[in-house]
């Protein structure tokens, strides 16, 4: 993305009226920020949805010196931007609606066919909290997954601190631009945050940590990850808003349970009681949950025999299975031409020859 290209669409977002839903609308209607902004009249107010306030909103020279202002930031203190149609803007995040239109970053962030889990949670975290995230990211360690969080006080910053001393990239969310840092307490993480991983924001330098800031960077912590995990939380609070953006976003969502007499396990428990999150007390449960394979179980599947006999079906289904990936019972026995009464007992067969393995929701897989 070019200089120019990036200042319009900067310009764009300052437009009165246009927010990431609409940026994008209006982007991929005409092809590019700046073709929006010197669209005609017509052509704008064809758009269904777009008013005439808009199209005069659109024509607010004031935008541009925002932008301006904002590119000269950007170049200056060498800041990323990542925009929702570059390669490697996060791909989980594309598929979300209200995804920023632009990313801003600092640091060493890949998350290309990475795992990616967010922990978040209250910030008055208590030791049961503190003890959980430590172990929990060192059994999960051996994934190498990504661990995601707000960089705010307690259980997020407990998260990235676990994430670095086991050499885990870690990302920090924020809720204000990337000219501060807020809590001031934290500065002294931001190297080692930055050398394992680093930080995203949609706000610009003139963003300050406002309250509905946090609420609005926690679609982003939902959004980038494979999992939200809940570690403690009051009866309300933000974390539970970003539980509810996860759900939304089809996303799995996990909550440790807690005492029913302690404050800060209310909100985990009500989650699991309604039934919006899954109840989690180990990284061996998450890992069953997910369909996750260990380090561990990879170097079992190197070590296994070599040139094992199989039958003719079984053979089948393995090839199968190897073409495919993981498959219900039900979608073999269809592909293969197998009887499902027959099928079952010819993958215990296979799986005692540790050639598939089962897994949750009646399915398999080749290993």
């Amino acid at each position: 993305m070019t200089d120019t290209e990036l200042f319009n669409i900067l310009a764009l977002l300052r437009v009165e009226g246009v927010g990431d839903v609409v940026a994008k609308k209006l982007i991929n209607h005409f092809g590019s920020a700046k073709a929006v902004l010197t669209a005609s009249r017509s052509q704008i107010l064809a758009i269904g949805g777009v008013g005439e306030v808009l199209y005069k909103n659109l024509k607010n020279e004031a935008v541009f010196k925002l932008a301006e202002a904002e590119l000269q930031f950007i170049q200056t203190n060498n800041i990323k931007v990542t925009y929702y149609k570059d390669t490697d803007y996060p791909e989980k995040l594309k598929h979300c609606i209200d995804s920023p239109v632009v990313l801003f970053s600092l640091g060493n962030i890949n998350l290309t066919n990475r795992k990616t889990i967010s922990i978040v949670g209250t910030r008055q975290v208590t030791g049961y909290g503190t003890d959980f995230i430590q172990k929990f990211i060192k059994d999960i360690a051996p994934l190498s997954p990504v661990i995601v969080s707000g960089f705010a006080y307690g259980v997020d910053i407990q998260a990235h601190l676990a994430a670095v001393e086991h050499n885990l990239q870690t990302i920090g969310v924020l809720a204000h631009g990337l000219n501060q840092v807020y809590p001031k307490t934290h500065k002294k993480y931001m190297a080692d945050i930055e050398a394992n991983g680093g930080f995203f924001t949609e706000f610009w330098s003139t963003s300050k940590p406002d309250r509905e800031n946090f609420v609005r960077r926690n679609r982003i912590v939902a959004g980038i990850s494979d999992a939200t995990i809940i570690v403690e939380s009051a009866e309300k609070g933000g974390s539970l808003i970003t539980a509810n953006v996860a759900n939304d976003y089809n996303r799995d969502v996990f909550a440790v349970p807690g005492r029913v007499t302690d404050k800060y396990s209310k909100g985990c428990n009500d989650l699991i009681k309604t039934q919006r999150a899954n109840l989690l007390t180990s990284a061996e449960d998450f890992i069953y949950m997910m369909n996750w394979e260990a380090a561990q179980e990879k170097e079992k599947t190197v070590q296994k025999q070599l040139f094992i006999t199989l039958e003719a079906d079984e053979q089948k289904i393995y090839d199968y299975l190897q073409s495919n990936g993981k498959e219900q019972l039900d979608i073999i026995a269809l592909q293969c031409e197998i009887p499902v009464f027959k099928l079952s007992s010819i993958l215990l067969t296979m799986e005692l020859k540790g050639v598939i393995r089962p897994l949750p929701g009646k399915m398999f897989e080749a290993v």
